[in-house]
Order: C-alpha cells, then sequence, then structure tokens
C-alpha cells in the first residue's frame, strides 16, 4: 500500500506536479518564476509536436522555434498575471508550426510556497478552434438570415404597395364603365365588383398594418375592418350601426384574410339589402368566439328579414358562393336564418359540436 508523504521541498513539489500534469489530458505546462518550463504534460508534446528535450527548462518563449512568443502571452504572463493570483479564458489565435492555425484559451494560476520566495506558474491551453469557427460560421449564417429577412421585407412592402394599386385602378376601371353602360343591369353588376374589389383592397390594407406578423389578434382586426366599412359604405340617408363583440385570441394572417373577407361580404350584404326603407337605430353585429380550435363567426343584422312573397336576400347569390367557397377553405359550416326582426349567417367550424355562439 503506497503512502502519500507531505511535500518538503522544491525537488517534492516538481514530483508532484510532474504526476498531476501528466493525468491532464489537455496541455498543460508548469513554469518557475523566470517563465523556464518546470514540467509539461504528455498531451502538450503531442498536441504541439514537441519533445521533452526541447522543452524541459527551456525559457516559454523559445519553444517550437518561438512559437509560443506571442504578445499577447507577454501581456498576460508579464503585465497582468503579476498583479493577480489568477487569469481564466485568455484568448492566444496564432499560426503554430506544424498544427497550422489555432485559438487557444489560457488559464493560469500563481502558485506560492509558504516557507520560501519560490513561485511557480500553472498554464493549461484549450483548444477551442474548431467551437470558434462553428460560431463564426452560424454568426455569418445569422447574418446572412437577417440580410434575406430584410430583403424579404422589402420585397413584401413592394408586392403589398403593387397589389394595392392594382386593386385601385381595377376598381376606378370597373366605376368608369358602370357609368359608361347604358344598362341598368350591367351598371349594378360592374357596381357589385366595384364593392367586392373595394372589400378585398380593405382586408389587405389592414392586415398591411400587421407588418407582416403571422399571428394577429382577431378582435382588434374586425373591429377595424368594421370601422372602415363603415366609413366608405354607410350614408348619411340610413345610418348604420356596425358593432364587433369578439373573444380575445390570435389566428394565423392566412386565415384572417378569409374571415375578413367573409364578413366584408356579408356586412356590403346587409348594408345593400337589410335596410331597403329608413329604419332607426339600424344595427349589424359581428360577433367572434373561440373555445381551442372551435370557433364560431355570427354576422346578424336587425333589417327586413324575410319578406312574405320576396326571396332572401342571400339564398344563392353570388355572395353567398363567396362565402360558402371561404368557409370551405377554412373547414366550416355556413348556416342561415332569416324571420321578421333580422337576417343572420352563422359560421363555426366543423370541429365545434355546435356553434359557440347563438344570434340575437
Amino acid at each position: 500500500m503506497s503512502v502519500i508523504r507531505p511535500v518538503r521541498n522544491l525537488e517534492d513539489a516538481n514530483k508532484l506536479a510532474q504526476a498531476i500534469v501528466n493525468t491532464i489530458p489537455e496541455p498543460f505546462l508548469v513554469l518557475d518564476a523566470d517563465l523556464r518550463v518546470l514540467e509539461a504534460s504528455r498531451s502538450f508534446y503531442e498536441i504541439f509536436q514537441v519533445e521533452p528535450a526541447q522543452t524541459q527548462d527551456c525559457l516559454l518563449y523559445d519553444l517550437g522555434h518561438g512559437q509560443w512568443d506571442i504578445p499577447a502571452l507577454r501581456v498576460l504572463l508579464e503585465t497582468v498575471l503579476p498583479e493577480r493570483v489568477a487569469m481564466d479564458g485568455f484568448e492566444v489565435d496564432n499560426d503554430f508550426p506544424g498544427i497550422g492555425h489555432r485559438i487557444m484559451l489560457l488559464n493560469a494560476r500563481k502558485v506560492l510556497y509558504d516557507e520560501s520566495d519560490t513561485m511557480a506558474i500553472l498554464l493549461a491551453f484549450r483548444d477551442c478552434t474548431e467551437r470558434r469557427v462553428i460560431e463564426r460560421e452560424k454568426a455569418a449564417l445569422l447574418e446572412k438570415s437577417e440580410m434575406l429577412r430584410r430583403q424579404n421585407e422589402v420585397l413584401l412592402q413592394e408586392m403589398r404597395h403593387r397589389v394595392g394599386n392594382s386593386l385601385q385602378i381595377i376598381a376606378s376601371i370597373l366605376l368608369l364603365k358602370a357609368r359608361a353602360v347604358p344598362s341598368d343591369e350591367t351598371r349594378f353588376h360592374l357596381h357589385d365588383a366595384h364593392q367586392r374589389v373595394m372589400s378585398v383592397a380593405a382586408v389587405q390594407q389592414h392586415l398591411d398594418m400587421t407588418d407582416g406578423i403571422d399571428q394577429i389578434d382577431v378582435g382588434i382586426y374586425l373591429e377595424k375592418l368594421c370601422a372602415g366599412l363603415g366609413t366608405s359604405m354607410v350614408g348619411d340617408d340610413q345610418p348604420v350601426a356596425i358593432t364587433v363583440a369578439s373573444d380575445t385570441g390570435m389566428i394565423p394572417s392566412a386565415k384572417a384574410v378569409s374571415f375578413g373577407l367573409i364578413v366584408t361580404e356579408l356586412v356590403i350584404n346587409a348594408l345593400k339589402y337589410a335596410f331597403p326603407d329608413h329604419k332607426r337605430e339600424a344595427a349589424i353585429t359581428v360577433s367572434y368566439a373561440i373555445d381551442g380550435d372551435d370557433w364560431t363567426l355570427i354576422v346578424s343584422d336587425n333589417g327586413v328579414g324575410k319578406i312574405e312573397g320576396i326571396k332572401p336576400k342571400a339564398d344563392g347569390g353570388f355572395g353567398t358562393t363567396i362565402v360558402a367557397a371561404l368557409a370551405k377553405q377554412l373547414k366550416a359550416d355556413v348556416t342561415m336564418t332569416t324571420n321578421s326582426t333580422g337576417f343572420t349567417v352563422t359560421v363555426a367550424s366543423k370541429a365545434a359540436a355546435k356553434p359557440l355562439l347563438r344570434a340575437a
């Protein structure tokens, strides 16, 4: 059984240091106060391709034909370390003969002996070259991704601008054609097409305000959309209050487009047909409820509703076809109810066992 003896002199300390450093897998040096090598680990010899005879008792700066004569290292050992007991993570970036370019992190410790003025310096090396390469590659990729993101934002803004201008041009052409044609039926259809183009433009305008955010607050979105429709389409001869009652929730921007077009189509339809005669307190209500993946959207009015002998206003028309197609994209069902107190359209997700909302 071996017995560990206390260190009594410098020779014993050197033997202990040699035993310790030879068990360390990373390069390690023990230097004296003059920066001469007392001991070096086997990994130091292997990694830096030097021999013990060329290392022991040699000045650190003379090792490997001066490969450690680095200004940054001199600053560490001759200026920084004398003022401190330890130094961690000191980076050395250098080209080393035989092994090429390396980035080393150095940890240094001063060892002072109580019974003498002798001092030793422990110097540990950690090769972080590959890590630095990966970090630089990652930073370059992030920079490239950010550049592509900025380019995409510019292209998206340009596309939105062009789409908006194109919709305005189409709407203007339709309006001019409507004024020029002699046929009342043709004029009606051109005005109808103009309103639908403007509804698409309104949806696109409100989505532009989100600056490309993928998730949109549905309540705020519907409020802004309906406020815009009210401002542009409600006349002084028949004031109509358009109100929104919505749960708080976020929806993808793609889904918001379908919601916006459905609401716009139904609100326009109500404004056109629900109030053929002047009505006090005319109102259109847009309601939205959400519970997990289940949702219900209702657009209702307090207009004339079903009049005996007159076909329901949203039954089988082009607007109904648009709403049905959009609901199909959303995997939702559409139901319509009408009576003497108004007209209601309910669009509910198929996942819902029953609509989350009921019209008042």
